[in-house]
């Protein structure tokens, strides 16, 4: 049988995004990513992560992966290559364990968003090619490098950066008679063991590709990065998943159903010497609800607040409100409100942020969780809003049905 290692390097000391590898990147630690990707291969035979920092370890180890040694500090500063990484991986696993693996595949966990077959379709290259060294994930390239300058100085003439033998200025030629160029991503490498210790490359000499779909290119370093390539994963890419995949919003969008505390408000309350409590509410959130109305879009609110202040914002808002739903029975009540509307379960968008909300996000066709909402609640949701409870999120929300109705006429 074929040894295969997966290993994740994730050193603590990251700069651009302090402590990204275990930064919730769409509900779940960023790093979870890259092990669910190892975790899912049919063909890995053990995963693990190399990492300097005890809380990367455990977190590494609460979804599945092994910590078996502690990076050494010299081996994760700012310039450290990868190389020295793996070779310090396998010469610990030989001292210790007596173990050899035969391939090792690295999964960087800044490219956490991979198509699912992704990790196998990689190996399989590398074990049906014997004069591979590496298989490499690569895309068509963004930029093409035949119209890139190199560039010497303010006061110096610009060089072209490559040339093509039979295209005299590939500069000024067009992009399609050119030769393909292709980038590499972080997503993969499938190296042979004996590349690493024969040839002190993580590469060496043959390098074979994978190709990947551009719409998984992800290399996240900023955080702007970061708040886009989520939106990715939310729009309903198919990609590995530490958790459930993620559902595309209903074709067609009938109803949603909102909780009140924590989404209509922002989950505060303000109690008088009295005790009658005050919330607080964004009154942008009515904006489009007449809109929706008109579209054939209803917009009501479930919720357990028995306070009657539930009813007096939603007859501002103009909706319907059911409040004072017991906490378990808030999906009972969702199913009994469906069919009296006759309304099917999976057009249905429901908005929530608590546990409670949870026995209805598994009925609604999509679950959307506001920014602020419960871990547990964001990492069930089908979509996570930019904006927090009581603070634009339904809004945001009624928004986002528009934009998917107004590309449904066109």
């Amino acid at each position: 049988m074929t040894e295969i290692l997966a290993l994740i390097p994730a050193r603590g000391g990251s700069k651009g995004i302090p402590r990204k590898n275990i930064r919730s990147f769409a509900g779940y630690p960023l790093i979870a990513w890259s092990i669910a990707a190892a975790k899912q291969s049919e063909l890995v035979t053990r995963v693990i992560v190399s990492t300097d920092d005890e809380e990367i370890a455990a977190v590494a180890r609460e979804w599945g992966a092994e910590t078996p040694f502690v990076r050494p500090a010299e081996l994760a500063q700012d310039k450290t290559t990868d190389l020295p990484v793996f070779e310090h991986a396998l010469k610990w696993f030989e001292d210790v364990e007596g173990y050899h693996p035969d391939l090792v595949v690295q999964l960087r966990p800044t490219s956490p968003i991979r198509p699912k077959t992704m990790v196998d379709d990689a190996i399989r290259i590398l074990l049906h090619h014997d004069d591979a060294d590496c298989v490499r994930g690569v895309v068509p390239a963004g930029q093409n490098p035949f119209k890139m300058w190199r560039f010497d100085g303010d006061d110096k003439p610009l060089r072209p950066l490559l040339d093509v033998p039979g295209i005299p200025e590939p500069y000024n030629a067009p992009r399609q008679i050119l030769p393909p160029v292709f980038w590499q991503t972080g997503h993969i490498d499938v190296i042979r063991v004996s590349t690493i210790a024969n040839k002190n490359s993580l590469t060496g000499d043959v390098i074979y590709p994978l190709l990947i779909d551009p719409k998984y290119t992800v290399d996240i370093d900023t955080l702007a990065d970061w708040a886009k390539y989520e939106a990715v994963v939310y729009g309903g890419l198919e990609a590995i998943s530490p958790g459930r995949g993620h559902r595309p919003m209903p074709e067609n969008v009938k109803m949603i159903i909102s909780d009140f505390d924590g989404v209509v408000t922002d989950n505060l309350v303000l109690t008088d010497e009295n005790g009658k409590e005050t919330v607080s509410a964004s009154r942008s959130d009515s904006m489009h609800i007449k809109t929706l109305r008109e579209k054939g879009v209803e917009v009501m609110i479930l919720s357990s607040e028995p306070n009657p202040v539930v009813k007096a914002r939603a007859k501002k808002m103009g909706v319907e409100a059911i409040h004072g739903v017991g906490m378990q029975d808030k999906g009972r009540v969702m199913r009994e409100v469906l069919e009296q509307k006759k309304v099917r379960a999976e057009d249905v968008i429901y908005i929530g942020n608590d546990l409670n909300d949870l026995p209805c996000f598994e009925i609604a066709g999509w679950s959307v969780a506001v920014a602020d909402a419960y871990p547990e609640v964001i990492r069930a949701a089908d979509y996570v809003l930019t904006k927090p409870g009581g603070r634009g999120a339904i809004r945001e929300l009624c928004e986002l049905v528009l934009k998917h109705l107004a590309l449904k006429e066109n």
